[in-house]
């Protein structure tokens, strides 16, 4: 089970990786007010829902305790970055605002893995 879960952990590092990848390639376009949601950045949020929901399954199922709440403002986050994602993704520029939120709010999400115990 633990090989299970570690392949997971990983492909979940990868989804967060394409994310936030996505976002800072797109910095500079986004001080000149050109940015726009990539492919990658719903691919990599995609990859985190799915994985992340197998991780609290398998970290169930193997009797390892589980923060509810935790994974609960987790989910809710990264709701809200995929709305954000989906909705505008065929849009040829989108708001400094809106683009900035969506690395604002994937970062908040992986400081709250990393230090939320």
């Amino acid at each position: 089970m633990d090989v299970l879960i570690h392949l997971f952990v990983g492909l979940h590092i990868i989804g967060i990786a394409a994310l936030l990848g996505g976002f800072l390639t797109q910095m500079k376009a986004m001080g000149e007010g050109t940015a726009r949601y990539t492919p990658a950045m719903l691919h990599g949020a995609l990859t985190m829902l799915v994985t992340g929901v197998i991780l609290v399954g398998l970290n169930q199922a193997d009797d390892q305790p589980v923060n509810n709440i935790k994974i609960g403002v987790k989910l809710a986050l990264l709701i809200v970055i995929l709305g954000l994602v989906y909705v505008k993704r065929d849009d040829e520029k989108v708001e400094k605002g809106l683009f900035g939120l969506v690395g604002a709010l994937t970062a908040a999400n992986v400081f709250i893995a990393v230090l939320w115990t």
